[in-house]
């Protein structure tokens, strides 16, 4: 719980910053240090923390680099410095589900996984342990709260948290925030919200942080670049089998449902036609074969509806009739769509702020969306404000079988059942 400020008027608020010792995490310290909006007497006590994550074996990796980094931010701030161990948690939560999401033929998103186990799950708890009211991360979103349950003696006061795009649309990564809840998020602070990713260069400059010109990372979240196949084949047996075209043709061999995503442009080999290279469309489980189609099939493919499992609804449900818009993928523009609950196989766990969490449902949008794919994360907004989202299982159109020329197979996420869980 945030400590009473009543009793503790004149008492610094402890945030725990998570610093991966990059230049945003750096800017986020540096801010908060620097905050004037403050009741007098009042102020942030900081310490930063670089969280160390697990690495892969024979992975070439800069966490002693980046760790050091964060260390000599911090020493620039007058802060304190600390280490967060969560090798385990991030082994276990993140690298272990990604692994068996690929197994299965999914293609998982581990950054959003990475958030939800160890960044505000680990993390967070070990940061309330030693002391913290807040931690404050470097990620580019807004978040506002609001009293609600206002009673006429003011009693049982409530604050419901909202997760806003960032002013940097550019940069905005609410969509890797869908799984935080309101127990999370009370206790969070996010000081990039409101800046440019150019502002905050410039401000890591002109306080001349030693990460101001560092690039930025990519890849996986804590471990960086790294040849994913590569790292998949230690894991999981290859599978080999046949590539077929939308008109029934086979065209080639692939490794394994584990290595392709749905929408990858692939020549395997041959090239494609006139059409162009051909594109994943289909991954028929039964038969193990990659199903693809060149580019002027591949709209043939798009879906209108998205069914979602394990949904996380942040300040309150969907309401049915509502028109909202939902993406499928980072970065892809917004597509407007309704919601609802997924018949009687969806199971409601309702929690006591009567948010509905972990059900099924269906997200049906006004254009169909091609490259649906199983395992990816479909986060939908409300104008500004993220309102939650869930996995990706099935997609579907509005008949059970492919349209023209691909009659002959049949959606394996039309039959009822989802590939991976046979549920």
């Amino acid at each position: 719980m945030v400590k009473n400020e009543k009793n503790n008027s004149n008492k610094k608020i402890k945030v725990f910053v998570a610093m991966s010792g990059g230049v945003d995490s750096s800017v986020a310290a540096l801010l908060l240090q620097k905050e004037a909006c403050l009741p007098v007497g009042r102020g942030y006590d900081l310490v930063g923390c670089y969280i160390k994550g697990w690495y892969p074996p024979g992975v070439v990796c800069n966490w002693k680099e980046d760790r050091w980094d964060a260390m000599r931010v911090c020493a620039s701030l007058g802060i304190p410095f600390i280490t967060v161990d969560a090798e385990k948690e991030y082994k276990k939560e993140v690298v272990d589900y990604m692994i068996s999401e690929y197994k299965a033929g999914w293609t998982p998103n581990p950054d959003i996984m990475c958030n939800k186990s160890v960044k505000f799950g680990v993390f967070l708890k070990k940061a309330l342990a030693m002391g913290a009211d807040y931690i404050a991360t470097g990620h580019y979103v807004n978040l506002k709260s609001k009293i609600s349950n206002l009673s006429a003696d003011r009693q049982d006061l409530k604050s419901v948290y909202k997760l806003l795009k960032a002013k940097d649309l550019n940069k905005d990564q609410s969509y890797f925030l869908w799984t935080l809840t309101q127990e999370q998020l009370k206790h969070c602070l996010f000081p990039l919200g409101d800046w440019l990713k150019s502002e905050v260069r410039k401000i890591a400059k002109e306080n001349s942080l030693v990460t101001a010109e560092k690039e930025e990372s990519q890849g996986v979240c804590f471990i960086g670049e790294f040849d994913m196949e590569d790292f998949l084949k230690k894991y999981i047996k290859q599978k080999k089998g046949k590539v077929v075209t939308v008109g029934g043709k086979i065209i080639g061999e692939h490794n394994g449902f584990a290595f392709y995503t749905i929408g990858q442009r692939h020549g395997f080999g041959f090239g494609g036609g006139e059409g162009g290279p051909y594109y994943i469309v289909e991954k028929d489980f039964k038969n193990n074969r990659l199903i693809v189609a060149e580019k002027k099939d591949e709209k043939s493919f798009s879906r209108k509806e998205v069914i979602i499992e394990n949904a996380n609804w942040i300040s309150a449900v969907p309401k049915i009739g509502k028109k909202y818009q939902a993406r499928i993928r980072y970065r892809q523009p917004l597509e407007e769509c309704g919601i609802r609950m997924m018949d009687n196989e969806s199971k409601i766990k309702n929690k006591s702020s009567g948010i509905i969490h972990n059900s099924k449902f269906v997200i049906k949008f006004y254009n169909p969306q091609r490259a649906v794919t199983p395992g990816q994360s479909l986060v939908v907004y409300d104008g500004k404000e993220m309102i939650g989202g869930g996995v990706i299982i099935k997609s579907r159109f509005s008949s059970r079988f492919f349209r023209w020329p691909f009659r002959s197979y049949r959606c394996n996420a039309d039959i009822g059942k989802c590939p991976r869980t046979n549920k």
